[in-house]
């Protein structure tokens, strides 16, 4: 069929859907096959027409097509099926399964034969992967969810979800031209010509000299329905002239192209539940539903998006928050809460000293803004904090490493401004591109510690952008510029790795990106072209216009699947536009922008669902799906024509340049949350007035210069590094205050406000909860929340795991963990318990780890015997492996990659396991002792251990080379258990880690393996059982032999709040001095709860009081040095000791 005939289809629909003609719409839908309507499609499935549903398909797509197809097909005759068992209508249900099921026994035999084992059940809900099935309403909504990413992933529908751009009654419209035309020519036109037929052309039957009207004004078919049938989805009309032809698509000229736009939807199996765990260790992907529980109707996936966790076993498929409504077609529009997830409220203004040009927030540190001006100045800012950390001011390092052209210019013309600044992946580096031949690309150390790193000569004119990617696995750094070239930098070194040649205008941006393993570049240039890129110097592969010409970026969307560009021409025209990488033709055009834009537009995505721009003095909002404008901020006005945006990671703030060199920063709801742990923290910057030190009791301490403890939620305290110890840290307080730089605020000299430890005592104090207990666990080892923070891991000393499960009701419409209410024991309906091979040895004798996957499915599990990999869902063994000896006592996933393993060995050594191949990669000596400790640094790349030799030792995790090695500071005169536990953990940072030792708690840098922060406790005191940081790493959490717990502000290990064993233990338990908490646990989203396993085999969760918010009251740094809270753990029951620790 021609274009033109299948517009004409086009043009018939939408008269059909006008004239209310509905079966008959969509009976030409689905026979022409050009257009799916996704509103009647999840009508449909919704009213249970399964014949109807089915019949609509098939003028798409058959079962067999491909892998796509099959899986839609199958879930939705696998969902009539469990309607008609749920009904107990056997027949119906004998009659679905040989008719409509048994096609896919070909493919899935062991499947087809586990779905007709549900005939002879009770209540199919006895299939453990079916426990969760619901009512017939929630699980068509939870299988229409699944069967729009299908759809939308299936190459069969692509083009075909979206109706064309037609202005009203179109067809209408070319008729009364039709007839207008046929008037024009008549012989004797008549003024006022009556049209009683379409079916012989028109002609006025009687001679009249007067010249008709035009029908234009008068129309021949009756007046024009005012709301239209299809309206504007787009800019691109049937009609539009289009660009120049594209040579080949943008995902076509790829080497060896992805074959699919979903690789976790492409390889999925069908099933009656979420994969199994042995595909998902050979075929990494993202399961459907990442979660425990079995998905209902307001599962976490449906309201809001997932991100990507940067390896291939945690790739997460976008999800389309909102069905893709056709208004006119369905007489249904969007409605959505957008506004409420928009960052719109001023919550910051900072000023920079010099005009923004570009900022980027760190990728991990979300609060940390980097900031680049018009005269070349290089600011970060803690906008939690409002502290400015470090301003640099434009110079070449080296002036004679630089070109003739380069020193000429500088000679002539010093004035240098910053076209960009970005951070690398990890934040570990941030590189700023100048509008001189130069870019400068600084490491980042936390706090204000900004370094030198490399200076490169990078192009001729001026450095437009700059970009990290990592081809090959290294870390690279790729520049554009004025001499119409782009290079590629090795980021360690600085040599040249590639020049790509082939523009005809200065290179204006530059976009890396990858699909599966093919890395690739797109660059724009000035004369409105954009070229793609390999890294072989083989040239461009693709070559076409880009809309708005002149100053063109692009960006992906934060998953990576979708494309977008915005440019502006110069004569002020912008457009933001969605690319169709597979045509290389625009998708959809956003609508909105001012008619001449007085500048730049700059823009930025987030959430894999919103676009921002800065336009016509204010941010403009798009949803990624509308091309409607959704909204327009001024920001409280004082922004510039086209001011610069940023928002962070997690889309929670939004940087945006004011007026008069100002920024100003703009968070939604949870961003406002995240900014106010700062002004939790004001009473530590308020107290800080420059003083002369007072002498410390009992502590020699040679004071190093201060240096920042970073943190993504605020740790903004400086404090001192520790050079040296002898005798009794108090309250490891080891600050030389005239090394401390003075933050007024208006709170510095209020001294009427006298801090007080909070002190627990009885359980009204709190909200405390003892879950069910197993009464064959005598003692709980070790203790996790899940990712989810919907439950809780425990193992036990007998091998035995524990899992309790909030579940999703009316009184927690969260489903997450809570002291509210009560969890449920959670056991597969098989009965069987997930229990660790124990060999022949004692489990109660040996050591106990494990570890769980980032996405809650499997969890990695070793009591003394083999290491086994568990089903969560089924609580079935997987695979075992690594009999001993020696035995396994630590286990830790890799970040980069879940098939990696580090395996702490009782023998002092770590052995570098990879699962999916059965291989010991490497093996790390360095300890005398069993490990104890492993943490990895994603941002580092490096991995901390520490073993019961007390020694801390950090190996590089690419070569797995040890880099430092240090014995932990213990007081003088202790002595130790022979085999005593020394703990690490990383702060959120990435950079620095809490130490944790029966005697003292540490905080050290990396880097320098220095330890930073020390709280020890008293030689008299019961000793520290365990301690972990809170999940934003703002609060410490030790529990001690005594049953005592504590609670630290993390930032300078002071203690805030104590937990007695009043609170939580029976006056009976109380005085059994061998109950006590043996492991702590953080919620992995709530600050401000923990839980405790106990050595008797009881759990408990703790929150405080609604009416607190939060546990106690941080102490002044005034009060901390002087106190009498000292570092001391009291007796139970020992009364006058009660105030202190």
């Amino acid at each position: 069929m021609s274009s033109l005939s299948r517009e004409l289809v086009f043009l018939i629909l939408q008269f059909l859907d006008e004239e209310k003609f509905k079966e008959t719409v969509h009976k030409l839908e689905q026979e022409s096959g050009f257009f799916f309507n996704m509103k009647y499609f999840e009508d449909e499935v919704q009213n249970g027409n399964w014949d109807d549903v089915e019949k609509y398909l098939s003028g798409f797509t058959k079962v067999d097509d491909n892998r796509y197809s099959m899986k839609i097909f199958f879930e939705i005759r696998k969902q009539k099926y469990l309607e008609a068992l749920d009904k107990h209508d056997r027949s119906k249900a004998v009659e679905i399964l040989v008719k409509d099921l048994k096609v896919f026994a070909s493919f899935n035999e062991e499947l087809f034969k586990e779905i007709t084992q549900l005939l002879t059940l009770e209540n199919f809900r006895e299939n453990e992967q079916l426990s969760k099935y619901g009512d017939t309403k929630s699980a068509r909504a939870i299988m229409l969810v699944e069967l729009k990413k299908l759809i939308e992933a299936n190459p069969l529908f692509r083009e075909k979800l979206q109706f064309p751009n037609l202005k009203n009654s179109r067809l209408r419209t070319l008729i009364n031209q039709s007839l207008n035309w046929q008037h024009q020519l008549c012989k004797n036109p008549r003024p006022n010509p009556d049209i009683k037929t379409l079916f012989v052309d028109h002609s006025c039957g009687q001679p009249n000299g007067a010249r008709a009207p035009s029908p234009a004004n008068n129309p021949l078919l009756g007046p024009l329905p005012k709301v239209g049938g299809f309206p504007p989805l787009g800019a691109h009309g049937p009609f539009q002239t289009t660009p120049g032809p594209v040579p080949t698509p943008l995902a076509g000229w790829m080497s060896n192209p992805p074959q699919v736009a979903h690789p976790s939807v492409s390889s999925s199996a069908i099933g009656l539940g979420g994969p199994s765990i042995p595909a998902a260790l050979k075929h990494p992907r993202t399961p459907t539903n990442p979660s425990l529980d079995f998905p209902t109707g307001d599962s976490d996936h449906m309201s809001k998006r997932t991100r990507p966790m940067g390896i291939n076993e945690e790739v997460n498929l976008p999800i389309n928050v909102l069905p893709t409504s056709f208004q006119g077609h369905n007489s249904h529009s969007q409605a959505f809460n957008a506004p409420d997830d928009l960052p719109k409220t001023v919550a910051r203004t900072l000023n920079q000293g010099s005009s923004p040009m570009s900022m980027d927030f760190h990728p991990i540190q979300q609060t940390l803004l980097l900031v680049g001006t018009n005269v070349g100045d290089i600011g970060l800012w803690e906008v939690g904090s409002r502290d400015k950390l470090v301003l640099r001011n434009f110079k070449v390092w080296d002036l004679s490493a630089c070109s003739l052209p380069l020193q000429a210019a500088l000679v002539k013309d010093p004035g240098v401004s910053v076209n960009r600044v970005i951070w690398s992946p990890d934040g570990s580096l941030f590189g700023v591109a100048y509008s001189r031949h130069i870019v400068q690309i600084y490491s980042y150390h936390g706090g204000d510690d900004v370094r030198q790193h490399l200076e490169i000569d990078a192009h001729i004119g001026g450095v437009n952008d700059i970009a990290f990617s990592h081809p090959n696995k290294q870390l690279c750094i790729i520049t554009c510029g004025d001499d119409k070239t782009i290079k590629v930098w090795d980021a360690a070194t600085g040599a040249k790795q590639y020049t790509f040649e082939g523009h005809d205008a200065p290179v204006y941006s530059v976009c890396p990106h990858y699909k599966e393993t093919i890395q690739f570049i797109f660059s724009t240039a000035l004369d409105g072209k954009i070229k793609a890129w390999l890294y072989d110097n083989m040239g461009s592969r693709v070559d076409y216009e880009a809309p708005g010409r002149w100053c063109t970026t692009m960006a992906y969307s934060a998953d990576g699947t979708r494309l977008f560009s915005c440019g502006t021409s110069k004569d002020g025209e912008s457009h933001i536009v969605e690319w169709n990488e597979s045509e290389g033709a625009v998708k959809r055009t956003y609508l909105g922008f001012r008619k001449r834009s007085l500048g730049v537009v700059q823009f930025d995505t987030t959430k894999n669902r919103f676009l921002a721009a800065g336009d016509d003095f204010a941010i403009k909002y798009w949803d990624m799906d509308n091309t409607q404008l959704l909204m327009s901020v001024d920001a409280d006005g004082g922004l510039p024509a086209s001011p610069r945006i940023r928002f962070n990671k997690d889309g929670v703030l939004l940087a945006v340049s004011s007026n008069e060199n100002g920024i100003k920063i703009l968070a939604n709801s949870d961003g406002l949350r995240l900014l106010r742990t700062f002004e939790n923290l004001s009473y530590d910057a308020a107290s800080r007035t420059p003083e002369v030190p007072k002498p410390a009791i009992n502590n020699t301490i040679s004071a190093a210069a201060a240096s920042a403890v970073p943190t993504s939620a605020g740790l903004t305290e400086r404090v001192a590094s520790v050079g040296s110890i002898s005798g009794t840290v108090n309250n490891g307080d080891t600050r030389n205050l005239t090394d401390v730089k003075p933050r007024i605020t208006e709170e510095s000299n209020d001294k009427s406000k006298i801090w007080k430890l909070t002190e627990i005592s009885e359980a009204s104090q709190c909200r405390s909860l003892k879950l069910p207990e197993n009464m064959r666990v005598t003692k709980i080892s070790r203790l996790i929340y899940t990712n989810s923070g919907s439950a809780i891991l425990a193992l036990a000393s007998n091998a035995i795991h524990l899992l309790w499960k909030w579940q999703r009701n009316e009184r927690n419409s969260s489903g997450k963990a809570t002291a509210g209410i009560s969890p449920q024991l959670w056991q597969p309906s098989s009965g069987i318990l997930m229990t660790n091979d124990v060999a022949d040895m004692n489990p109660e004798e040996s050591v106990s780890c494990f570890a769980l996957s980032k996405n809650d499915s499997y969890v990695m599990s070793a009591s003394g015997g083999k290491i086994s990999l568990f089903n969560m869902m089924t609580f079935k063994t997987m695979t075992t492996f690594m009999a001993p000896p020696p035995a396994a006592t630590f286990l830790a996933f890799h970040p980069q990659d879940n098939n990696v393993i580090a395996i702490g060995m009782d023998d002092s050594t770590i052995q570098i396991y990879n699962v999916r191949v059965d291989e010991v990669k490497s093996k790390l000596k360095g300890h005398s002792k069993r490990i104890t400790g492993l943490a990895f640094s994603h941002v580092l790349n490096v991995l901390v251990s520490s073993g019961a030799d007390s020694q801390i030792c950090v190996w590089s995790s690419d070569g797995w080379e040890k880099q430092k090695a240090k014995y932990l500071q213990l007081p003088s005169g202790r002595t130790t258990a022979a085999q005593s536990d020394t703990r690490v953990q990383f702060h959120q940072d990435q950079i620095h880690f809490l130490v944790v030792h029966e005697t003292q708690l540490a905080i050290y840098e990396t880097s320098k393996l220095e330890c930073v922060r020390q709280w020890v406790q008293r030689e008299s005191s019961p000793p520290i059982s365990h301690a972990t940081f809170s999940c934003d790493s703002q609060l410490v959490y030790a529990c001690f032999l005594d049953a005592t717990v504590c609670v630290f502000t993390a930032s300078h290990l002071r203690l805030r709040c104590r937990i007695n064993p009043s609170v939580y233990l029976s006056p009976s338990v109380v005085s059994n001095l061998n109950v006590h908490p043996v492991v702590i646990a953080a919620h992995p989203q709530e600050p401000n709860q923990f839980a405790l396993g106990l050595s008797d085999g009881v759990v408990h969760v703790f929150e405080p009081l609604e009416s607190e918010g939060k546990w106690g009251v941080p102490p002044p740094a005034e009060n901390a040095s002087t106190s009498n809270v000292a570092a001391t753990s009291p007796a139970r029951g020992s009364g006058s000791e009660q105030g202190q620790r």
